[in-house]
Order: C-alpha cells, then structure tokens, then sequence
C-alpha cells in the first residue's frame, strides 16, 4: 500500500514551503520518523519525517516552493526492507604501488540522480555566501553530488601571485532564487524602514574592567558552568537592568495603543548558513551569567545547524546585535519589528583616551541604539544608552549581591 507524505504545518501564518534538500533518495528504503526532507519556511527549517517504513518515491524535486497539505513524495508499505549484504558494499581495489587507493562503485552508486559536483540547493546557497566555487569542492552526496555539510566543511583556496588570481576575466553571471528566509527577511526590513521613525544615537564603552574580569576569571567560570563567560552575558544584563528603569524602550506600538511588557525578552542576531536569524532569550531579566551564556550558545549552535523552531524565534522584545564579531567599527542596526529599539554592539579598538586628566589606551567599544522616535523620545533613548554604558564600565552592578565575583561563579 502506498500512503502520501504530505507536507505539514510549520506554524501559524506559513502557508508554504521550500524543499531545501531531500535526505533520502528516490527507491530508498527508509524507517518510520526518519527524516527524509529538509523544508525550509519564512521563518525555520524543519525536517519532514517518513510517517511508516517503506520505500521512498520522491515527486516533488529540490528547490520547489510547495503549499502546506501537499503530497511531496509516496512510501510503498509492502517494500521489504533489504538485507544487508557484503556485495553492496564499496569493496576496495587493491591499489598499485605509488598509486592513490581506487574504490570499486556498484551501479547504484553510479547512477545518482545528479551529476557529480552539483551541489544542492542549500549548499549552492553557502558556497555562494563564502565566496566558493562548486568546481572546488569534492561532493560526499550520491553520484559525488555536493551535499549542505560539504559546502559548511568547504574552505576558500588561498589566491595565487600575491593575493590576486590572474587569467582571463569573468563575464558570467548567475541567476538564483531568493529563499523564504530571505524574503521574509528583506519585507521585514523595508517595513521597519518605511514605518517606523527610526533614529540611532551612539556613545562608547570602556572595555578594561569587563576584560579584566574575563581574563581573571574565565577558567573558573568554565571549570564551574561548563560554559565560557563571553561579552554577550555583560550586554544582555546590562540591557535588561537599563530596560527596567526605561519601559518604553521595552513596549511597541499597538495600532494606537502602546503595549508595555513587564519581562525581558532578548532577541540576539546570529549568523546561520542560511542568512541572519534572531533566536530569542525568554525572561532574561531572571538569568545568572552562566544561564544566559548557556542559552547564547545553544541558540548560536541551532542557528549554525539550521535546528532553530519557529517559536524559538518569535517575541523579543528588544534586540542585540553583535556587528564586532565581522570587524564592523561602527553602524546604524535596523530595528527588528514590532520591537521598538536595538542595540548594536561592534569591535573592540585600542584607543588613546582621556582618564582623570591622563592620556592612557583604554579597549574601546562604539555601541550604537536605533529607536523608534514615535515611541520612545530622545532624552529617553540616550539615557538608556548611557545607563548600559555604566553598567559594562562598572561590571559589579550586572553582577549583583554583595560580593559580585562569588555570584558571578555561582559560589
């Protein structure tokens, strides 16, 4: 008996999908809840699994934008599942002396559906975000195809006479479909752009005191959490206790009402494969140090993976943005709607300053908050931002307790 595999719901408001990669091939013997597709919504990725064991026929290709309730592929129930035998293994040649190791291919593995070195959807799209060429890369996939993990493993070549590549010019051009990531991402920009009244004011951190306390204190943080005491823990706090003295910065406009929010919720951009993704840290104002690195880094890791669940990135109701990691000096971050503020962090400079009338080199950070002017007033914005800059300049108020370093290590 054949059943369908239909494509199911991903969330609320997601009305279709793409098929970033199918797992499985077509004729494939798969289990019951083995994931066999990778679907890829506006607003996650998420794995389609086979609903019985059986025998996969795929009728929908890669790459295809398809609506929520269709069939995508059929399992034939009757298929018996195939023993498992020497011969269908890949039995290695033995190679001659000064020769690299040939490996025999049974049909099967010569007759993939794809030739070798094409990559698939979702790798052709991080190859082109590294800056990769497919005709570089050794495809693991069926038929030599090149698979998403290949394109994440792949490094760029390092360029020839002195840093440029010499030759013939290219004048090619290649045309590749926006994903539903993408569009989405692109639509939510334009609309903070267009419908808020958006500003940005800026002011500067003195880094020593947080890079003291990482430097004097990061081993025994990890030894303690198992986790590392990064910049991001001192940001999240300082912006959650700044938060509390300013509400409106935490609220969002309503139609014409204001919605004031009495939690925390922490939206921190991260850098997927697949573009930028804003997971969110719920209720941080109730977080210790280690509980929020904690949290950074199973969010950054999801993201990375191309795991994060659609509610995982829902809410928030204020934003960090960590541009320093990419080098940026200084920027003017994009308001993440329907949140009315964000915060941009950006890289740590060795600058001569002034302290007490002296002129020392102090690690200096710019850090950067764009409002939404309809909601938040200027006085407003810049007192919150001040107020982050003496919390970071002066760690023991994130820390808390009467004696900050035993609360830091959780002793």
């Amino acid at each position: 008996m054949a059943i369908e595999l239909k494509i199911p719901s991903v969330g609320e408001s997601v009305t279709e999908v793409t098929i970033s990669q199918w797992l499985k091939s077509d004729g494939d013997y798969v289990e019951m809840d083995e994931p066999v597709a990778e679907l890829e919504s506006d607003k996650a990725t998420v794995e389609l699994n086979a609903e019985s064991a059986g025998t996969l026929k795929i009728l929908i290709k890669e790459g295809e934008d398809v609506q929520v309730g269709s069939v995508v592929a059929e399992i034939d129930t009757d298929a018996e599942a195939p023993a498992t035998t020497s011969s269908q293994k890949e039995e290695p040649v033995k190679k001659p002396e000064g020769k690299e190791e040939v490996k025999q291919v049974t049909p099967e593995k010569q007759a993939g559906s794809y030739a070798a070195g094409t990559p698939s959807p979702s790798a052709s799209k991080v190859l082109s975000e590294k800056g990769i060429s497919p005709s570089n890369v050794s495809g693991t996939g069926k038929g030599g195809r090149i698979t998403k993990q290949d394109a994440l493993l792949a490094q760029p070549s390092a360029m020839q006479n002195g840093g440029m590549k010499l030759g013939n010019g290219s004048r090619e051009q290649r045309r590749e479909k926006m994903s539903n990531l993408r569009k989405t991402v692109s639509r939510r920009l334009v609309a903070a752009k267009n419908e808020t009244a958006m500003l940005t004011t800026f002011n500067e951190v003195d880094m020593m005191p947080i890079m003291d306390i990482r430097k004097a204190y990061k081993d025994k943080f990890r030894d303690k959490h198992g986790v590392g005491l990064g910049f991001m823990s001192f940001f999240v706090r300082a912006c959650v206790l700044a938060l509390q003295k300013f509400p409106a910065v935490n609220a969002y406009i309503d139609g014409n009402e204001i919605i004031f929010n009495d939690f925390q919720d922490i939206s921190i951009a991260v850098s997927g494969p697949k573009g930028l993704m804003v997971p969110v840290i719920r209720n941080a104002e109730s977080l210790n140090m280690w509980e929020i690195e904690n949290e950074v880094l199973r969010l950054a890791v999801k993201a990375r993976d191309g795991k994060l669940g659609i509610d995982e990135m829902t809410g928030g109701t204020f934003t960090v943005s960590n541009g320093g990691v990419f080098g940026s000096m200084m920027s003017t971050p994009i308001i993440n709607p329907p949140q009315s503020a964000i915060l941009g962090m950006h890289n740590i400079v060795e600058r001569a300053v002034v302290v007490n009338g002296e002129i020392v080199i102090r690690p200096m950070m710019y850090i950067a908050l764009s409002y939404d002017h309809r909601i938040i007033d200027g006085k407003e914005s810049v007192s919150y931002l001040v107020e982050v800059k003496k919390a970071l300049e002066d760690p023991t108020m994130l820390l808390g307790g009467s004696n900050p370093i035993e609360q830091l290590l959780g002793m």
